[in-house]
């Protein structure tokens, strides 16, 4: 019987707004897809992707609330809704606006929302989430000085160790361009890893790769495409090939995050 596949990590937009959100979003890289939810759904379809979290950000505090409305209302056997917050809003603004709208968790996205990880208003926040809203956050470089500042492997291993209740996935190998220290610093904590690397984890060594997930725990890393910026049918392709056990590349393409999402300690996953 074929293990479902999950996607932990993709972006959509409203359709009139996704093309304007998507350019020039991250400098130096361009969109594979086009950001829509249509877009999306076909991209599962044709990469086998059974269920997928898909993310909505606010980058300014005035749209989190339509943010999580629209992204709350794509909840569905397919679609796995993770809404926003802002550190200019109260925790109890953000705490309602995500609870009101029904989202399952939350997206950091430190690049674009304009705060650091270390940031304590956030952490204000993740103290008030505990394990009622899982959360997923961008960790590593951000195409610019001032970005490649705000999400770094050390302030990810400082929550880690401050929120041990916190529910929490950490992209890219915990440091996007920065794997010598999400190696140093991040690997082997208790943190789910997620594995996109845009434009293709393929660009990374296939064995330094496996070397990172069999140190950290092939049972808390989980597959994420990062679409639209990544396709996830050739990301998929990829972890297959990496040479890791049937077992492991099950549980990392799928039965890892199923357990995540509804709140099993990854580290009693077995796929």
């Amino acid at each position: 019987m074929r293990t479902p596949v999950l996607d932990a990590h993709t972006h959509v937009w409203p359709d009139h707004i996704a093309a304007r959100a998507l350019a020039g979003r991250v400098p130096g890289m361009d969109a594979s897809f086009d950001g829509t939810v249509a877009g999306l759904r076909a991209a599962m379809d044709r990469s086998g992707v059974d269920r997928a979290v898909v993310m909505g950000i606010a980058d300014h505090a005035r749209h989190v609330h339509r943010t999580n409305e629209f992204i709350g209302g794509l909840r569905s056997e397919r679609l796995v809704p993770f809404g926003t917050v802002h550190p200019e809003l109260s925790v109890e603004e953000n705490l309602d606006s995500l609870r009101r709208h029904h989202v399952h968790g939350v997206k950091l996205h430190p690049l674009f929302q304009g705060f650091s990880l270390d940031d304590r208003r956030i952490w204000a926040l993740l103290e008030a989430f505990d394990d009622e809203f899982p959360v997923i956050t961008h960790v590593g470089k951000g195409g610019t000085p001032e970005t490649d500042r705000r999400a770094t492997p050390a302030m990810l291993a400082d929550i880690v160790r401050t929120f041990p209740r916190l529910r929490l996935v950490a992209c890219h190998f915990g440091g996007f361009h920065r794997l010598d220290e999400a190696e140093e610093q991040v690997v082997g904590l208790p943190v789910v890893l997620e594995t996109s690397w845009p434009p293709t984890l393929a660009g990374l060594d296939a064995a330094r790769v496996r070397e990172v997930i069999r140190r950290h725990g092939a049972d808390r890393i989980v597959f994420g495409s990062d679409w639209p910026m990544s396709d996830p049918a050739t990301e998929i392709e990829v972890l297959r090939n990496l040479g890791l056990t049937e077992q492991e590349t099950a549980g990392i393409l799928g039965g890892n995050l199923a357990r995540w999402l509804v709140g099993a300690d990854a580290a009693e996953v077995t796929a």
